[in-house]
């Protein structure tokens, strides 16, 4: 798909805190990266309610392939001109391969973390990321959802007045 290993500029980067800038999505780790543990966690509670009977190990390695499926449909043609078209995201190239590699391990992370601890302390971790990202960069996963199934003018206004 033509995905760099580091990005436009062949540079190994361990963490982009500028979600505008260019270099997001292309290191190891960004804001967007906590959004890929919730997205875990998500997978998990989704997984043992429609897949219970199915083994935890099992539930797991379909997280894992689901994430993976994701990843490429993120990284797509069409994904990555419906970012740059509707969200903030306007200067968005797709993820590098290390920042796809990293969003797996993340969203492996979140799965773990929701499989070890109790739920309730899996939905306050979720609320404070969530909270955390909104108050931070004016974004997170259920802002990125609605905008991409259903952009709201008024979100991407008020998203960009942080810039």
């Amino acid at each position: 798909m033509g995905r760099l290993p580091l990005g436009p500029d062949h540079r190994f980067g361990i963490w982009e805190s500028d979600i505008w800038s260019s270099e997001q999505s292309q290191r190891l780790l960004e804001p967007y990266s906590l959004t890929d543990i919730i997205q875990g966690m998500a997978f998990y509670a989704l997984l043992w309610f429609f897949a219970r009977r199915m083994a935890p190990q099992s539930r797991f390695v379909l997280a894992v392939v689901l994430e993976g499926v994701w990843e490429v449909m993120e990284n797509s043609r069409f994904i990555i001109d419906r970012y740059r078209t509707v969200t903030i995201s306007l200067g968005y190239v797709g993820d590098s391969v290390l920042n796809s590699m990293s969003d797996i391990v993340m969203m492996m992370a979140g799965f773990a973390l929701a499989m070890w601890l109790r739920p309730w302390m899996t939905v306050a971790i979720l609320i404070l990321i969530e909270a955390g990202m909104l108050i931070v960069v004016r974004d997170n996963l259920t802002l990125n959802i609605i905008m991409l199934i259903y952009p709201v003018q008024a979100i991407k206004v008020w998203q960009s007045a942080g810039h």
